[in-house]
């Protein structure tokens, strides 16, 4: 089985829903990584803000962002393997290196939150 490691720049969070407007690519991306991890998938994402030690410890990813600076990122692995360097993957990527369906990879995260109003 694949591993894949997303390496984000720094950012308040990682689904794009966060500050005055969101970012499609970072909700798409984040809904792409919830469908693989629920299915069991070895897939894990690192914020520069933070994980920096994630950063510091990964060679690859150190020397990258010494050559080429926070710019670079994201920057993904497979295997231990550079693949993508300052653009995120595409579903079709996702897919590939997973052998799953493009489509099995738009589940949107839900939330365990629960209100009755009739009960306040």
């Amino acid at each position: 089985m694949n591993k894949v490691e997303i390496f984000d720049p720094a950012m308040c969070c990682s689904t794009g829903v966060c500050g005055p407007s969101v970012d499609p690519e970072l909700t798409r991306v984040a809904s792409a990584v919830y469908s693989l991890e629920k299915k069991g998938f070895n897939i894990t994402r690192y914020q520069l803000t933070n994980d920096p030690d994630k950063f510091a410890k990964n060679k690859e990813i150190h020397r990258i962002l010494m050559e080429k600076g926070p710019d670079a990122l994201p920057v993904v692995l497979v295997n231990d393997q550079v693949v993508k360097v300052g653009s995120y993957p595409a579903n079709e990527e996702f897919a590939e290196w997973f052998e799953v369906k493009a489509e099995e990879l738009n589940e949107k995260p839900k939330s365990g939150l629960s209100i009755n109003l009739n009960q306040l």
